[in-house]
């Protein structure tokens, strides 16, 4: 393979609101943290442990507005985006760094009754802030239909 990848893929639980900040020009940046999970048995003792890393979210402009109007701290999202290493200079003088997943395409996954669910007219996803009209489902099929089934897939 002659090119290069540069993809990263979470589903995990946010660990904050999103804090959103403005630009002149109109332009935002938000940023939120986020939290996954490995879970594994100790071999030797039998315990069930727990790892949990914290990741660092950045999204732009209408998908920021998007996140932050919808999403709140404990909700499930999923995430894909590119890794991008910023630095800077601390109060102290040391150079500072920080790895952040600069996001390309995100899901909700929490319920809508369960947090801050899922506008109704966005499709998740679209960074750019392009809508699409999603039917939702009727309460009640049309006379003579069958009934709408639930499966469990997660798509």
């Amino acid at each position: 393979m002659s090119g290069t990848l540069n993809k990263v893929m979470l589903i995990g639980h946010l660990g904050d609101e999103v804090k959103l900040h403005y630009f002149e020009g109109g332009n935002c940046i938000g940023r939120f943290p986020i939290a996954t999970n490995e879970s594994y048995t100790n071999r030797q003792t039998g315990e069930k442990v727990t790892n949990t890393e914290w990741h660092n979210i950045v999204v732009r402009n209408k998908a920021a507005e998007i996140c932050e109007k919808y999403l709140k701290k404990g909700d499930l999202i999923y995430v894909e985006g590119r890794l991008k290493t910023r630095q800077w200079q601390g109060e102290d003088g040391a150079t500072r760094y920080t790895t952040e997943v600069q996001v390309t395409d995100f899901t909700f996954l929490s319920p809508k009754g369960e947090g801050g669910g899922r506008p109704e007219d966005y499709a998740p996803g679209q960074q750019g802030g392009t809508q699409k009209s999603r039917p939702e489902p009727a309460g009640n099929p049309a006379p003579g239909m069958p009934p709408d089934e639930d499966d469990d897939l997660p798509f």
